[in-house]
Order: C-alpha cells, then sequence, then structure tokens
C-alpha cells in the first residue's frame, strides 16, 4: 500500500461555523465546466446530500453553478441549466471541481478560459477547494496547486506531471488531503474523497450514516492504491472475503496469519497471495487499517480511556495504539480525540 498523503492527520480541522449556507449550513459549490461526466458531477450532491445530524437535519447546502451562470454541455449530449453562476463560487465555504473533457488546452498547461479564470479567482481566500480526477487541471491551470502534492487519475499523471511541473504528482493514491486544498483520483475516489471531507467535519457518526444511504464503504484510506492490475477471480476460485468478514468480527482479540489461512482453507503462501491481489495490500496492512478504523471511531464517539480503546480496537495497549496512530496520522490517540471532541478530557 502506498503511503497516506492526509495532512489533516486523519481528523483535519473542523469546518468553522456557522457556514455560509441556509441556516448557517456548509455551503458546497459545485463548479459545472463544459464537457463535464455527469456521474461526477452529481457525486457531491449525492454524497454531502446524504450528511443529517441525528435528527436528520441537513449539515450541507450543495449547489451546482458555472463560471458565467449559463448552460453547459455535458460529455454525454445533454445540457445542465444550473441553480447559480460565479458568486456561488465567492460563498462557499467548499469549492469542489469534477473534471472536464472539453478543455484540451489544459493538458499542454495552458491557460483557464476568461470565464472561468475569473470565476476562480473570485473565490474567496481560505475557502476549501477540492478537485475529482481531472478536475485537478483546473486547480493548476489557475497556480493553485503549485509546491503542493495531488493526485489525479493515475492514466493522465504523466501527461498532469508535464504540464504543471511545479505539483508534486503522487498517482499511486486514492486522493490527497493537503489541508484546504484536496485532490482525487477518478471516479470513485471522489466518493471516498466527500465521505473523507464529511468524517473531517463531523466524525465517523455521521459520515456512516451517509455511506449508509449512498450505499457505499464509509471509508477507504487515502493512501490505498488507486489501481491494481488483477484479472477478476474464476467464479470457481476461492476467496477470501469470508474470512475478511470473520477477522472484522474478532478485531479486539490476536489473530495470526495462520488461522486467517486456516479460516480460508488455504495454505499460508497461497492465502497471502490471493489475499494481496484482491484487496491490494498484505493481511498485517489490512488488520492494523481495520483496528485504526475502529479505534478512530471509538474515539471520535466515546469518552472511554485510551487504554480501553486500544483493547477494544486489537492493538492490546495504549502505547501500540500511540506508536500506529502516529505513523499512520501523524497525530496521538488523545490530540485525535479533542478533534472531535474538544472539550474531552486528557
Amino acid at each position: 500500500m502506498s503511503e497516506t498523503r492526509d495532512d489533516s492527520t486523519g481528523g483535519g480541522r473542523p469546518t468553522p461555523r456557522p457556514g455560509r449556507g441556509t441556516d448557517g449550513r456548509h455551503l458546497v459549490a459545485v463548479l459545472a465546466l463544459p464537457g463535464f461526466p455527469p456521474f461526477e458531477l452529481g457525486i457531491p450532491s449525492r454524497v454531502f446530500g446524504s450528511a443529517v445530524d441525528e435528527d436528520g437535519a441537513a449539515l450541507y447546502e450543495v449547489v451546482v453553478c458555472t463560471a458565467d451562470g449559463g448552460p453547459v454541455l455535458s460529455d454525454s449530449g445533454f445540457t445542465l441549466q444550473p441553480a447559480a453562476g460565479p458568486e456561488a463560487l465567492t460563498a462557499a465555504d467548499t469549492v469542489i471541481v469534477p473534471p472536464t473533457h472539453a478543455m484540451p488546452e489544459l493538458a499542454l498547461g495552458g491557460p483557464l478560459p476568461p470565464a472561468v479564470a475569473a470565476a476562480v479567482a473570485g473565490i474567496r481566500p481560505g475557502t476549501r477547494l477540492v478537485s475529482i480526477c481531472s478536475g485537478s487541471y483546473v486547480l493548476a491551470a489557475a497556480g493553485l496547486l503549485d509546491d503542493r502534492p495531488a493526485t489525479t487519475h493515475w492514466n493522465l499523471a504523466q501527461e498532469f506531471r508535464r504540464a504543471y511541473p511545479r505539483v508534486r504528482v503522487d498517482e499511486d493514491v486514492l486522493f490527497v488531503d493537503d489541508g484546504d486544498v484536496l485532490t482525487s483520483a477518478g471516479v470513485s475516489s471522489g466518493v471516498d474523497l466527500c465521505l473523507h471531507l464529511i468524517r473531517r467535519d463531523h466524525g465517523a457518526a455521521v459520515t456512516n450514516r451517509a455511506a449508509r444511504m449512498c450505499v457505499v464503504p464509509p471509508w477507504r484510506d487515502g493512501g490505498q492504491a488507486q489501481y491494481i492490475d488483477r484479472p477478476v477471480p474464476e467464479p470457481t476460485v476461492a476467496t477470501t472475503t469470508a474470512t475478511r468478514a470473520w477477522a472484522l468480527e474478532r478485531l479486539a482479540g490476536p489473530i495470526s496469519l495462520n488461522e486467517l489461512a486456516a479460516h480460508a482453507r488455504m495454505s499460508l503462501r497461497t492465502f497471502t497471495r490471493r489475499f494481496r491481489d484482491e484487496v491490494g495490500m498484505t493481511p498485517v496492512q489490512w488488520l492494523t487499517a481495520q483496528r485504526l478504523e475502529v479505534a478512530r471511531g471509538l474515539l471520535e464517539s466515546s469518552d472511554l480511556p485510551v487504554d480501553l480503546v486500544a483493547h477494544r480496537s486489537g492493538f492490546g495497549s495504549a502505547n501500540s495504539l500511540r506508536q500506529h496512530m502516529r505513523a499512520s496520522l501523524g497525530v496521538s490517540p488523545i490530540a485525535y480525540r479533542r478533534t472531535f471532541q474538544p472539550h474531552a478530557a486528557a
């Protein structure tokens, strides 16, 4: 598994409240550009629109806009009439730029069209900026990714690197969180990044509810590899799916590789190879990632002592949990908890 690029330390800075949307909600502006793919354009509205508090109240307001307020043609042959123009970008707390397939000049490092450049220039300083897939070209062309880590679709990485040499491109990850500027790879990683932002803002419980409404996994590590070149297993070939489900129910206790292989009824060598082929990481890396996810949820939503959090998540000791959290997220358990519970006891 490639290194996670997430400078928010997994929890990030909570979004300032109130937001600029209706009733103080966090306002998300989605910039629709000519040649937009409908799926990617719809991701923010679907995911952020599913984020609600315990009473069912919406936590975000999502507005789709264009650079000049006029309609734009998708890459699928239909025209979108936006709800707003560039004023939505100026008012937004978060601006999201989905990809475009109608600006080939950006692939050569060319300038943004004047209307788009003016609209992007009108975004307030401090606004959170997000790109999905080749939306990163728009941010790069505006100079907003200069000397920053970023990602884009793996198939565009070499072209992107040539066009924007000042951007520190990492094509081996699903998304990069550089604090106030975040970039994601192609298609489904845009879903992952939107869920990551909800978690930064509101924690695991809200994110899990949103993911459940969207029928998607609530968490994929940003450092997970974008693309693993492997064939789809034949239906008759045994997989590790059932063993992973079995392990998830036993994370609090020790789980050895031999136990995993035995449950899957495979030799250790076959199990390890097949697991990596299916998941993209080793069984040990996967177990650690799942335990970190359990620990993060407990730190976000409970007042359990760190020792007990470590025990329930399978790390055994607070020291082990601290080591793993610092290595993966760059933050201690107590500091992570205070991101979501500012008044929590040490």
